[in-house]
């Protein structure tokens, strides 16, 4: 058995955090498409908050997620200072 003692808080978050803007950029792109083609017809007043919308909310997303991780973390390497941390079984592949 493996175990999982600690986290690194700032390293751990950061992947979260970039993984998260990837995805979400990933998620949102094609609903931002479907939704300016939407607004120009319907809302032709709100097709410059498009644009930004689209840079923020994947932004945002990696900010929220950078933090949460964090703090998961953090709660994670308290009580498995307790505890002793998450056992993995792990084996090597054998190809």
């Amino acid at each position: 058995m493996i175990r999982v003692k600690k986290f690194g808080v700032i390293q751990t978050a950061k992947v979260v955090a970039i993984i998260y803007v990837i995805v979400s950029f990933v998620i949102v792109m094609p609903f931002a498409l479907i939704g300016s083609m939407l607004s120009e017809e319907f809302f032709p007043e709100f097709v410059d908050m498009g644009a930004a919308a689209l840079l923020m909310i994947p932004i945002m997303y990696g900010i929220i997620g950078f933090i949460f991780t964090a703090i998961g973390c953090v709660v994670y390497n308290l009580i498995a200072s307790f505890t002793g941390g998450i056992e993995i079984e792990m084996e090597t592949a054998t190809d």
